[in-house]
Formats: C-alpha cells, sequence, structure tokens
C-alpha cells in the first residue's frame, strides 16, 4: 500500500435528503481528491462525473485550445485500453461516455446502471491518470479539432458568440474560444498539450461526482483503489485546490466588432457588464433575464418576433465566471433590419433599466426560474454536475430549498436595482454581410 493509501480521509455530510434526492456526502481523501456523492433511491442508474479545475481561461497563449485538445485525447488511449476499448467497456453495459470542457472546468463522465458503477470508476480514473498521450495520437486528433472549429465556424449563430466574447474581454483569456484557433491547434506540439497534462490533472485539482443509486462507502472504496492502482493520490499531504472564486476583476471593453460573411441572416450579440457568479444578486438577475428575454412571453420575444415579426430566434442570456460576467442579447434577422431590431433591443434593455418590471413579470420570472430548477435535477446527471460545479466554482451547495427560498425573496425593488447594468454602454458582435461596423456605432453609444 502507498503512503497515500495509509492516510486517513476524512467524510461529512453537506446536505440532508430532500427534494427527490438522498443525503449529499463529500470525502476527501489523501492528496487532496474530493468526492461527493447524491443518493436518489428511487433511480437505477448512476451519473458519475470527474471534474478537473482547469479550462480555456488558464491556458497562455501559445497553449490556447489545449484543454479541449486533452478533452480528445484522452479518449485515444491509455496504458491499459485503446480508443475502442474505452468506449466499448461502457458501451457493452448500456451506459455512456462522454466530456465536455468550459472555459473553468473539464468533465468526463459516465453514466451506467448501479451495478456498472466499478466499471465506469475504473474506465474514468483510467482516463484521468494514465492517458499515453501519443505523438501519433496529437496528429491524428489535430484534423478532429480543425474539423470542429470548421464547422463551429460555419455556423454563425455559434461564431457571433466568439466574437463577442473576443470583442468584450479583448486578450483576456476569457476572450479566446474554448476550441481553440486554427493557428494555435496547429502549432500545439505532444510536448506541450502532455506538459499541460502532467501539470493540471493532479488529485487536489480534481472532484469527482456521483447521483443516482449510490452508495457513498463503495464508491468512496473504489475511487481509493482506482487512484492508488494508478498512483495517482501523490504523497498524501496536499490539500484540495481553493475553489475557483474571485480574483481581480477582468477588464471589458465596448464597442463594435463586425465579421462580414456571405449569410442570408445577420446574427448579433449585444452584450453589457453582468455579475459575478457568486454575487448575491444572481437570483434577481435570474428573473431579470427571463422578463427581458427568457422565454416566448418575455418582452424581447413579444417585441421584436410577435409584434414586429423581425425574428424568428431572439433571447437574452446572462454568463458568470469567478471574477466577472455579461448579460446579453442575441438575434438573428434580415441583414437589411440590423439597426432596427438593434433599436427595438436597446430600447427594451433601456426601459428596463429605468423602470425595471412589473408585478406579473415577477410572477412569471419567479416561475420559470423555480420550474426550471426542480425540472432540471430529475434526472441523475443534473445533480451529478450540480455537485460537481458547487464543489470546484461555488464552494458551497446550497438545499434545493435554499435556493426556491432565495428566488421567492426576490422583489421588484432588487430587479431593478440589478436591472441598471442594462444602462451600461453595449458590445456589439456582428456577423453579417455588412463592411463597415462604423454604421451600427449609435447601437453602443
Amino acid at each position: 500500500m502507498t503512503a497515500a493509501g495509509q492516510r486517513r480521509s476524512s467524510t461529512r455530510t453537506v446536505l440532508p435528503a430532500s427534494h427527490g434526492g438522498g443525503l449529499v456526502r463529500e470525502t476527501v481523501l489523501p492528496g487532496g481528491l474530493r468526492v461527493l456523492t447524491e443518493a436518489m433511491p428511487t433511480v437505477r442508474s448512476v451519473a458519475v462525473g470527474m471534474w478537473v479545475g482547469v479550462g480555456s481561461r488558464d491556458e497562455t497563449p501559445s497553449l490556447a485550445g489545449a484543454s479541449h485538445y486533452l478533452e480528445h485525447l484522452l479518449f485515444k488511449g491509455t496504458k491499459r485500453r485503446n480508443a475502442m476499448a474505452i468506449s466499448s467497456a461502457i458501451e457493452a453495459v448500456g451506459g455512456d461516455i462522454n466530456a465536455f470542457t468550459a472555459k473553468e472546468y473539464t468533465c468526463y463522465y459516465a453514466r451506467v446502471l448501479d451495478e456498472d458503477v466499478p466499471l465506469a470508476i475504473d474506465v474514468l480514473t483510467d482516463l484521468i491518470t494514465s492517458s499515453v498521450v501519443s505523438t501519433a495520437d496529437v496528429e491524428s486528433e489535430r484534423g478532429v479539432i480543425l474539423e470542429e472549429i470548421a464547422m463551429h465556424d460555419d455556423e454563425p449563430g455559434d461564431a457571433v458568440h466568439d466574437l463577442f466574447a473576443r470583442a468584450f474581454y479583448g486578450g483576456n483569456p476569457l476572450g479566446r474560444p474554448v476550441l481553440g484557433t486554427v493557428e494555435s491547434i496547429e502549432t500545439l506540439s505532444r510536448s506541450a498539450v502532455n506538459g499541460y497534462y502532467r501539470r493540471r490533472y493532479q488529485a487536489r485539482n480534481l472532484v469527482i461526482t456521483a447521483a443516482g443509486n449510490v452508495d457513498h462507502a463503495a464508491l468512496v472504496r473504489q475511487v481509493r483503489r482506482a487512484f492508488e492502482a494508478a498512483d495517482a493520490l501523490g504523497d498524501g499531504t496536499d490539500a484540495p485546490a481553493a475553489p475557483r472564486i474571485g480574483g481581480r476583476s477582468s477588464p471589458t471593453f465596448p464597442g463594435v466588432a463586425l465579421a462580414t460573411r456571405s449569410t442570408e441572416q445577420a446574427h448579433f450579440v449585444l452584450g453589457v457588464p453582468g455579475l459575478v457568479r457568486t454575487d448575491p444578486r444572481r437570483f434577481a438577475l435570474g428573473v431579470l433575464n427571463a422578463a427581458l428575454g427568457g422565454g416566448m412571453s418575455s418582452r424581447l420575444f413579444q417585441e421584436v418576433r410577435e409584434k414586429h415579426g423581425l425574428a424568428y430566434s431572439v433571447y437574452s442570456f446572462a454568463a458568470q465566471f469567478a471574477d466577472s460576467g455579461f448579460i446579453g442579447v442575441y438575434a438573428g434577422c434580415n441583414p437589411r433590419k440590423v439597426s432596427e431590431v438593434l433599436g427595438l433591443c436597446r430600447d427594451q434593455m433601456l426601459a428596463v433599466a429605468e423602470h425595471g418590471i412589473d408585478e406579473e413579470e415577477l410572477r412569471r420570472g419567479k416561475g420559470q426560474m423555480r420550474g426550471g430548477l426542480v425540472l432540471g435535477l430529475e434526472d441523475p446527471g443534473s445533480r451529478m454536475s450540480r455537485l460537481g460545479k458547487s464543489a470546484l466554482v461555488y464552494d458551497e451547495l446550497m438545499g434545493v430549498g435554499e435556493v426556491l427560498e432565495r428566488i421567492s425573496a426576490v422583489t421588484l425593488d432588487d430587479v431593478l436595482e440589478v436591472a441598471q447594468l442594462l444602462a451600461a454602454q453595449p458590445t456589439l458582435a456582428l456577423v453579417s454581410t455588412h463592411k463597415n461596423p462604423d454604421r451600427f456605432a449609435a447601437a453602443v453609444a
């Protein structure tokens, strides 16, 4: 047994059973590896996620896209399994396995029957700890990622969000696309990607979460055995990495960014600075977002689509990070109608900033948030994700009841306070046939 295996772990109950779930328990293993579970005794499946506290914002310019590159490479082969063996092991028991990369974390996950949890733990641990990252795999996957970038860029509705992030954040890593760029992917070497993997994928930077018909103690034993077998718990002295909270505020930049393309529709995002992820006003922001552009009854949908018939898709959204955030409005419309749609969207933003919302909008907004939260937690995958994010980027896990109470407590004055953010000078990103960004300067004045 390793030195790490001889050290004690610590276990605590994070939340009591509530709202269709069971106890939420956490164990910190030697080396700082955290394991959280939520029991859902009424289901027969388990969702397991291995969360790494690293994302695209952690990359230097020369490593842009490395986090997402690794997400691909870890499925290519380990010391024990090739790519076929990785996928077939989970699919042979009717499960599924996948991964995703975000700006502040990466997650590898599987969903299986409860009896197959040991297999899922073994496969996921193998990926996380023992991937080969061979030169051949780096080269073959380079072409796949370049195709993924091309596919993403071919969708102007997706590309405009990347354009907005670059314009809004400037040179800050938050402004870079998660996929990287063609230039950065073409120049990433095997040694650079492998070095990034070895430095970042450490036990203290990992959180393992599981939700479903799962026994916490049994899962902890399975995780501990798997990581000890891979000699991946370190020397047992490390504490878990601190959650990603706070930091110096990221600067943002108003103005117009235009990408000229031959498209049938113009696509734009108009956005202003918002709230950081842990801001207590985030519940009021959620209600505001629902009223402004969160559904078919929202102001933007009613004004732009129902009343004027100028767009098929129009909505608002909020993005929140450890040290920054933004509130955005998206629409896709006829290029000849861009100025008109922009004017309607900006008018609605400014009207809400000045007058807030009414009682009926407050009621609908709260109902939308409450229903979305509870309905979204009806499957193990959603609860597993909630556990992972709470450990990595919140450092707390509110009970569902407490979240519902926070939403219910939002007042009209709370929404009006947050709505003042909408009056800031905005950033506009536009993908269209237009060639002169100056013609849209009035929209961001």
